[in-house]
């Protein structure tokens, strides 16, 4: 199986895919149609992917940047229209509508570190005065994040549209790990594939959880505030250092990927479903439009 470096994500009705050049995202409209939308991919991507580490940091920011666009497009074709013809836009409804990637980043990165940095050491610091060993102390915080995250995706997951985000999410893997084992993507080819891939952003998630942990647990366990601001600071190392595992993990079949993969493998069980033809004929659609003429164009 050849291990290419196409990545993708799964949006609201519809999967968006990321080559080597383009990114394309297919979306199933209410009428039944799959609508394309295709855009270049940015050019220092490819200046900064050959950097160790510095080439993680900044894919963990452009991936949520790309992502966030990416739903918002999907978005679009759902959205009630509930606009009266004589209300005019305010001034605030033009200002979010010009910002409104921006404004979905940050409250995207505000909400992570409210949930995964904030209120695991707020709950750890509280059992200060029973452990007072600031590894012991790394740990169950990192502990303590890892229960909150996999409580996160087990309630989301009983959420009907995320449901339906979650089946695409295993139409896109199916997908990729078709077009891996050189078949000719097609619906009935791509059905028997896995939904679970070592390169998700589900796996990566949870690497950098155990990576946060080894890390963090090199410094000692100051107040709250000086804690939260070291755990902030260091999130750009944890993901680069992370990035390279999961790069590492995605063109290795060793026993020790498969060990260092598993916990993240598990946890896709949750975050994907599987799809039906519908939906991987979309993803379809997405993959096929970010493929190259040189094969060798998409390979790690």
């Amino acid at each position: 199986m050849k291990k290419t470096s196409i990545g993708g994500q799964a949006v609201i009705e519809g999967v968006m895919m990321k080559g080597p050049e383009d990114i394309a995202i297919a979306v199933r409209k209410p009428d039944g149609e799959i609508t394309l939308k295709k855009e270049k991919v940015n050019a220092n991507r490819k200046k900064i992917s050959k950097i160790p580490i510095i080439r993680g940091m900044y894919a963990f920011i452009d991936s949520m940047v790309i992502g966030v666009k990416a739903l918002s497009y999907s978005a679009e074709f759902f959205e009630e229209e509930e606009i009266k013809e004589d209300k005019k836009p305010s001034k605030l409804d033009e200002f979010m509508e010009r910002n409104m990637i921006p404004i979905a980043v940050l409250l995207s990165i505000a909400f992570s570190v409210g949930l995964f940095i904030l209120l695991p050491t707020l709950a750890v610091s509280f059992i200060g005065n029973v452990v007072r060993t600031p590894i012991l102390m790394n740990l169950v915080e990192g502990i303590v994040r890892i229960i909150i995250f996999i409580a996160y995706i087990a309630m989301i997951s009983k959420m009907k549209d995320i449901a339906r985000v979650f089946e695409y999410h295993g139409a896109e893997h199916k997908t990729i790990f078709c077009y891996e084992n050189g078949e000719e993507l097609t619906v009935e080819n791509v059905r028997k594939y896995t939904r679970l891939h070592p390169r998700c952003g589900t796996s990566f998630l949870f690497i950098v959880m155990i990576v946060s942990i080894l890390l963090f647990s090199l410094f000692k366990w100051p107040n709250v505030f000086v804690r939260v601001i070291t755990r902030i600071a260091l999130m750009p190392i944890v993901a680069g250092i992370s990035y390279e595992i999961i790069k590492w993990a995605g063109r290795s079949d060793s026993k020790l990927v498969c060990i260092v993969s598993a916990p993240g493998m598990w946890l896709q069980k949750i975050t994907t479903r599987e799809p039906d033809d519908s939906q991987i004929e979309v993803a379809i659609t997405a993959l096929k439009n970010v493929l190259v003429e040189d094969k060798d164009a998409d390979l790690w």
